[in-house]
């Protein structure tokens, strides 16, 4: 019994299934326009008004007074590296660890649960977990910092990470896993290694993701490290970050300090596309160095 062709159908079924082909493809193509469009319009906004802003001054100086023409944003630029950098020390090692355990041991009781209450955590209001710091640091210390705003992004950072890790490392084959144990080789060298080796695009995708969102919050920010007009002489005392910066400036009624928001808006978001592509490029190069070796 032969196979039935596409040539062997009625040409009414043939002319069908092309219509509906090209139906869906056109549907799939007007999503993508759809999906693209609201951030093209986003940019070219933020652009349009936030480019008059930006120069070598813009970027290197404290912010001035309100009706006092200049100033720039330089301590703003340096606090959110700074408390990011702070989240990012605690987040990334307890993330990747959380992480392996919820893939590596994912039958045991302890992982289930403690996997479950990972993803209520990435689902929290950041205000919520902002607040939480403040209670716990702010309060307790009557100071705000940027080592409170760094815990407190960190708490936004290490559900990411502990879940895309996770997500990474279950895709290693598990015949890896069997044959480097069939060799002697001990379980914890053995993910460290060959699991973490071989899953390693993924745990930096995660990372890199997660500073990014971290980079783009604001309530934990407001809460914790509140703001400064300076740069910040410890990481215990109150400091600027740019997504504290454009609120504050932003709503203000001072014209001055608006293009100067649109400024520091622009520069949040060059940073954060910078993040993204530096995932795609690097991401994209070990796949790439992958195929050649294979």
């Amino acid at each position: 019994m032969g196979v039935m062709t596409q040539s062997d159908l009625p040409a009414s079924i043939s002319l069908w299934r092309k219509i509906l082909n090209k139906l869906m493809t056109i549907l799939v193509i007007v999503a993508v326009v759809l999906a693209i469009i609201p951030l093209l319009l986003i940019l070219g906004d933020v652009f349009i008004r936030g480019a008059p802003a930006i120069s070598i001054g813009f970027l290197t100086k404290l912010p001035t007074a309100v009706n006092v023409h200049g100033g720039g944003i330089a301590n703003a630029i340096v606090g959110t590296f700074t408390m990011v950098g702070i989240a990012s020390l605690i987040a990334i090692p307890i993330g990747i660890g959380a992480g392996i355990f919820f893939s590596e041991w994912s039958s045991s009781r302890l992982s289930m649960v403690s996997g479950f209450m990972n993803d209520v955590l990435t689902g929290f209001p950041s205000i919520v977990l902002g607040l939480f710091v403040f209670v716990i640091l702010v309060a307790t210390t009557k100071q705000f910092s940027a080592f409170a705003g760094g815990v407190a992004l960190s708490f936004v950072m290490l559900p990411i990470i502990a879940r895309t890790t996770s997500e990474s490392l279950k895709l290693v084959p598990n015949t890896l896993r069997e044959a480097s144990m069939a060799l002697g080789i001990p379980r914890w060298k053995t993910v460290l290694r060959i699991v973490i080796g071989t899953g390693k695009n993924g745990l930096l995708t995660g990372i890199l993701l997660a500073v990014a969102r971290a980079t783009g919050e604001t309530a934990p920010i407001l809460l914790t490290a509140s703001t400064s007009v300076y740069f910040a002489k410890s990481i215990f005392a109150p400091t600027a970050s740019l997504t504290v910066l454009i609120y504050n400036y932003g709503t203000s009624a001072s014209q001055n300090w608006q293009t100067q928001a649109w400024g520091a808006a622009l520069v949040l978001i060059l940073i954060m596309l910078a993040v993204n592509l530096l995932v795609k490029l690097t991401v994209g190069r070990n796949l790439t160095g992958k195929r050649l070796e294979l």
